[in-house]
This record gives C-alpha cells, sequence and structure tokens, in this order.
C-alpha cells in the first residue's frame, strides 16, 4: 500500500528517536532542502530511496516497497552530458506530466570503419538546434554488434566512445558484450540484446506501460527501449514509427542513421510532449532577431506565450522585413490574459528594454507595444523616459503594413 509523504516523513532521519541518526536530518546530500521534501517526492515516486544515506535499515526496509517509483529511473552517462528515462507515474501526460524525455539514439555497426564510427558519434554529438530559445539535442550512439566478432565490436566501442556522449551496447552474446563493455571507459551505458520484430508497437509499450503504472507490476517497472528501424517500411515508416514511439511509450528509441532533416522534428515533437501541462507552452524570455536586422531595424514587444511568438514572429519573417522581437516574461500568457492577470505590465516591459542587450543592438530608442495594450503608453513613457514608445496593431497579420507605413 502507498505511504502518504507524512507517513514517509516520519520514518527518515529528521523524524527519528536515535540521536545518531537524526543529527543526519535535513542534511540536504539526496538533492533536497529537507527530509520532509524527500519525503514528498518519494510518495509521488519521483525520487529513489537509496539517494538517502542516512536512514536505518528498519525504516528501509519498510520504505523500499512503497518508495520504488513503479518505472525506474535509467541514467546513461558520459562527460556530464546524460540521458535519462523512467520515473514516469502517469499514463497520459494531462494526468500531471511527463518527466524525462525519451533518449533518442543512432545506431553504428560495428562493421564499419572505426573512423567513420567516430566520425558518425561525434557528429550526432555535436549536432544542436535552437527551437525558441530550447537547445535540442541527440542523447547519444547505439553500437550494435554486427560482426560477430568480439574484437571488432570492442574496436567500435573504443570508436564511438571518443565522441564522450551516452551509449547504448546491442549485443545478444555476453561474451562479446563484456568486450564492448571494457571499452566504454568513462561511459555508463546501457547493455541490451538485439530486438527482431516490431509487430504491434504501441500494444505492446501501452501494456507495458499500464501494468507498470496501474497494476504496479515490478517486473516490467522499467523503460523500455525502441528500433522503430525493424518495423518495415523503409525510410519513412521509420520516422512515422519513432514518433510513436517517443510518444507511447519509449524511454529510448534507437534510429539506423543520422539524418537531421529527419531527426529534427522528432526532437521538436518530443520537446511538445515532455512539457508541464498545468503551464503554459512557453518560449524564452529575450531578443531574437528576425531576418538579420540591423542597428536600424524596428523593435517589437510581445509576451513568451508560444503561440502569441509564433503568430508575431512568422508573419515577419513572411514578410521579409527584418526586426528585434523583444519577449517579455509573462509566465505563458497571452498579450491580453497577461494584461488582464497583471503579468504584462509597463513595469515588466520596462525591465525587460533595460535587462536585456536591446538598448545595445539598436541605434534608436523606439520600442512597439501590442495594440492590445496601448492603455499602456502612458505609463511606460514614464518607465522608459529615454525611449519613444509607439503602439501597434492588435493583430499579428497587420504588423507588416504597420511597419511599412508608421515606423
Amino acid at each position: 500500500m502507498a505511504l502518504s509523504g507524512l507517513e514517509i516523513y516520519k520514518l527518515l532521519p529528521a523524524s527519528s528517536k536515535d540521536p545518531a541518526e537524526k543529527a543526519h536530518g535535513n542534511c540536504k546530500e539526496c538533492g533536497y532542502p529537507t527530509c520532509l521534501a524527500f519525503a514528498m517526492k518519494l510518495a509521488a515516486k519521483q525520487a529513489e530511496l537509496a539517494a538517502c544515506k542516512y536512514i536505518s535499515e528498519a525504516s528501509k526496509a519498510k520504505l523500499s516497497a512503497a518508495a520504488q517509483p513503479p518505472i525506474r529511473l535509467i541514467t546513461l552517462a558520459a562527460d556530464g552530458r546524460s540521458s535519462k528515462a523512467g520515473n514516469e507515474i502517469v499514463l497520459f501526460r494531462h494526468e500531471k506530466t511527463f518527466y524525462n524525455p525519451a533518449g533518442i539514439f543512432v545506431r553504428v555497426a560495428d562493421t564499419l570503419p572505426a573512423d567513420e564510427i567516430r566520425s558518425q558519434a561525434q557528429a550526432v554529438a555535436d549536432y544542436k538546434v535552437d527551437y525558441v530559445g530550447l537547445a535540442l539535442r541527440l542523447d547519444g550512439v547505439a553500437v550494435e554488434v554486427a560482426s560477430g566478432d568480439p574484437a571488432q565490436f570492442a574496436a567500435a566501442v573504443a570508436a564511438a566512445s571518443a565522441a564522450q556522449i551516452p551509449l547504448i551496447l546491442m549485443a545478444e552474446d555476453p561474451a562479446v558484450m563484456a568486450e564492448g563493455l571494457a571499452q566504454a571507459g568513462g561511459v555508463t551505458p546501457l547493455l541490451c540484446a538485439v530486438a527482431h520484430t516490431f509487430a504491434d508497437s504501441l500494444s505492446a509499450l501501452t501494456q507495458l506501460r499500464r501494468l507498470a503504472l496501474k497494476k504496479n507490476f515490478r517486473p516490467l517497472g522499467y523503460p523500455a527501449i525502441a528500433f522503430p528501424y525493424l518495423g518495415g517500411g523503409g525510410a519513412d515508416m521509420e520516422m512515422i514509427l519513432a514518433g510513436q514511439q517517443i510518444a507511447k511509450y519509449a524511454g529510448f528509441v534507437v534510429l539506423s542513421r543520422f539524418e537531421p532533416a529527419e531527426v529534427y522534428p522528432l526532437l521538436v515533437l518530443r520537446a511538445n510532449l515532455f512539457t508541464d501541462p498545468q503551464k503554459p507552452i512557453q518560449v524564452e524570455p529575450g531578443v531574437y532577431p528576425i531576418n538579420k536586422p540591423t542597428a536600424d531595424a524596428p523593435v517589437l514587444v510581445t509576451t513568451n506565450f508560444s503561440i502569441t511568438y509564433f503568430a508575431v514572429a512568422n508573419e515577419m519573417e513572411s514578410s521579409g522585413l527584418p526586426a528585434w522581437l523583444l519577449v517579455a516574461d509573462a509566465e505563458g500568457m497571452s498579450v491580453l490574459t497577461a494584461w488582464a492577470a497583471g503579468k504584462f505590465d509597463a513595469e515588466k516591459i520596462a525591465k525587460t528594454v533595460k535587462g536585456t542587450s536591446i538598448a545595445d543592438q539598436v541605434a534608436h530608442r523606439k520600442v512597439v507595444i501590442p495594440g492590445h495594450v496601448a492603455v499602456l503608453m502612458g505609463e511606460l513613457e514614464e518607465e522608459l523616459p529615454d525611449w519613444q514608445i509607439k503602439v501597434g496593431p492588435r493583430e499579428a497579420v497587420d504588423l507588416p503594413r504597420f511597419l511599412k507605413t508608421a515606423w
């Protein structure tokens, strides 16, 4: 039976009657500020009991079963980079949230020359794209034994390890796996046998997740690894199947090759799925250049609600007009909603102007605010006495015409 956070707290060092154990209460070594905070995370299945070094054996015995997350956390690591899967506690993201994005790996076979393996692994390690302030990256490389030769597999693992990214080692023969593992210096890899079929992938992964969460079936309480290239149907089907498996419910997804044009939509899909549904989807506040703006380009202010950002950015990009888009932190709300909630006012806009580098990037002192908040013009002139405040249109679609006639 699951224990509440307070029930778990009573078994932790901070509540112990043993002075020696209680001395370690609230030590923060578990990564949380207090024993109570740690207990709440244990109750929510978002922490591991092993993180507490000072819990008594008696308490550990009482908590071990209750504190285990339904899906265990798996962490692959190399040189400061990591890929985590597991610790999920819901079937659907709208119930709470998904915590650890599915790791996306690229397969390399040990039959390739060592230089090519090293080059491909480095390309995967270096791949990085900016998506509205988020850095999207691949997670690592999966080295697959295709030669059957332990020495060749070991050489391939050594070549891939040079990129210092997380690895998955794929071999069915334990002796071959041991040879490869010996070459994975400084890397914490995942070891797995090569799968042979992907029939009914959606059904299988969904049932695994359901049994782990709803039935608390511990033997299945681990992240699943998926190989979409084994599903048949060619390159297009592989990407479609990979997208399905990222959404439901793979912990790690291994692609057959690295093609930037193919992995980008998968990374964007993953970024959208693994966000907190209780928070609005938002972009990072800051300054976004559009169409290579110069120091004379206009400065447009908006909020960091993603739909608002994309509405403004897309209209400007399609118009071909250069501009600086100044995105204020409105807690992910649209312009009118944020203004009504007091999250997008003259003080917040002025703080955004002063707190970014926009003043150093433009030669003028003019800023355009959305037409929906024209009422802020007077207050903003007081907050930014050195700037000329201009009121733009209410709708993003009218921005290009406004800038051509009124800027």
